[in-house]
């Protein structure tokens, strides 16, 4: 079968929707050396910027697992403070090119990826990454405790400042017991 001119470009414009999201920020470096079975676990969410999916949210944390076919399971879990009421969502990740560096697709909704780009990390440890998607929209510190100490803290606002980022709007977590 055929197809029509008109078909062919809606086919190519279907392809840059599901792939733009993808990409990487000019001027942000995804991390080399990533070790996932390092990286996966539970992570606290620390600072982000705003964006719908979390809105109004604290206590974020965000699980990853190894699959057994190479994929990784995402679940992000917040408290909703306007309802009192714990919200969770859960999606599956994949390596954009190599398992070695930083650059994920991450979707919660079917066969739409966003980019998860680890830009940077305490390669070290693990203890601390600092986290991006395909614009300067969105941005998380990350932790494997609840608090950070105020020297990782500076160093991720100066980071982020200088990659370009709206640090003046981030958004601070509370993790408490609730």
């Amino acid at each position: 079968m055929k197809l029509t001119q008109l078909s062919k470009i809606g086919v190519i414009g279907l392809l840059l929707i599901l792939t733009a999201c993808t990409g990487v920020p000019k001027g942000i470096t995804p991390v080399n050396n990533f070790d996932l079975l390092r990286y996966q676990g539970t992570w606290y969410e620390i600072a982000r910027l705003d964006h719908r999916f979390e809105r109004g949210m604290q206590n974020v944390t965000a699980t990853y697992m190894l699959n057994e076919d190479g994929s990784v399971a995402v679940i992000n879990r917040g408290y909703v403070t306007d309802t009192s009421t714990w919200k969770q969502a859960k999606g599956v990740a994949k390596f954009v090119s190599s398992q070695d560096i930083g650059h994920l697709k991450v979707s919660f909704w079917g066969p739409f990826y966003g980019s998860y780009i680890v830009f940077k990390l305490d390669h070290a440890h693990y203890q601390y990454a600092y986290v991006t998607s395909y614009d300067r929209e969105y941005l998380w510190l990350l932790s494997r405790t609840p608090h950070v100490p105020q020297r990782v803290l500076e160093d991720f606002k100066k980071t982020a400042k200088d990659s370009g980022y709206a640090i003046d709007e981030l958004i601070f977590m509370q993790h408490e017991d609730v």
